[in-house]
């Protein structure tokens, strides 16, 4: 039986000394299922992530790539996050049935706090501003 330890740093593992095999799996990490959980589960919980921790990694495996790249997507176009890095790979997975091993797609997507994270809500406001303007000028040409 392997032991998971859930750390945010090394150095924490190594005080975690079990003498028994560990999987060492990162806090703010997502393995996205294809048919686990709905998309927008793994969405929500990015966005919590990225506050938390100032970012996430999104991974995934075969068909469930897609999902990570369209979540990637959403909270880039939304403000949420920014891209840091992306990794791709495939990774040898031994059928349980028949003891075959396939090779399998992997992708690993770094998400992070973009960088006006703090000034969001002065651009967002900027921005109702900017848009209301035409508006309130022809009210005004028309009285």
């Amino acid at each position: 039986m392997e032991t998971i330890i859930v750390t945010e740093t090394l150095e924490e593992v190594k005080k975690l000394s079990l003498g028994k095999p560990a999987v060492i799996q990162k806090k703010n990490r997502i393995q996205v299922s294809n048919s686990k959980k709905p998309l927008f589960f793994y969405l929500n919980l990015a966005k919590r992530y990225i506050k938390q921790y100032d970012d996430v990694e999104l991974s995934a495996l075969g068909m469930a790539i897609p999902s990570v790249v369209t979540i990637a997507e959403i909270l880039k176009k939304n403000g949420v996050a920014t891209e840091k890095k992306i990794l791709t790979s495939t990774v040898a997975m031994k059928w349980e049935t028949n003891g075959k091993t396939i090779q399998k797609a992997k992708i690993e997507i770094v998400l992070g706090k973009p960088e006006n994270s703090g000034n969001q809500a002065e651009v967002a406001e900027a921005a109702a501003a900017a848009a209301a303007t035409p508006a309130e000028e022809k009210a005004d040409k028309k009285e």
